[in-house]
């Protein structure tokens, strides 16, 4: 069972965040909607993202600062965030995001259908990940079976070689077991 993607919502104004869960409804992904930078920072300590929505302009932690934090722990440096903010398009502010570690930076209004369509990149991205992860695994699994499977062919095969009957009927039954998967 392949688990939802999840975007986390960061806005200290609740109409936004109702606005942000209206325009990310249809899509494939759950939104989990909190009203601080500390709160953000509490749900990426329970949850995987496969995208941030994080307002710049917050009291307490600002967007930036709470980038910041995102960006240095090992287990959420590479959700990718994008910055919201009501600023006017201040070229410094968009720098500054960047600088912390954003993907993308959207000034209010902002069009929904572009947000949109980032998002479902990012989910779509985060969707293909976890599938790569999962053949990967099933990749490692089977090349761990391989080798045992080929040590008890080459053990075996050594002891068909020998003179002694006994050597050579264990030699059948490791290769028995081989057959049908015992060679653990």
């Amino acid at each position: 069972m392949t688990q939802m993607a999840k975007a986390l919502l960061v806005d200290d104004r609740r109409q936004n965040l109702t606005a942000l869960e209206a325009i990310l409804q249809g899509l494939p992904v759950q939104s989990v909607a909190v009203e601080s930078g500390e709160a953000a920072l509490k749900q990426l300590l329970v949850d995987d993202f496969a995208v941030i929505l994080l307002d710049a302009q917050m009291p307490d932690m600002d967007g930036f600062e709470t980038a910041s934090h995102i960006k240095r722990r090992e287990r959420t440096r590479h959700v990718p965030i994008i910055f919201l903010t009501a600023a006017d398009r201040d070229a410094q502010l968009a720098l500054r995001g960047y600088q912390v570690g954003a993907v993308d930076y959207l000034t209010k209004p902002f069009d929904p259908w572009v947000l949109r369509a980032k998002v479902s990149v990012f989910v779509e991205l985060w969707v293909k990940t976890r599938q790569l992860a999962t053949q990967s695994d099933l990749v490692r699994e089977r090349d761990t079976q391989w080798r045992r499977l080929t040590d008890a062919v080459d053990e075996a095969t050594a002891q068909l070689r020998s003179d002694d009957p006994e050597v050579r009927d264990r030699a059948v039954r490791l290769l028995e077991q081989a057959r049908w998967g015992n060679t653990a």
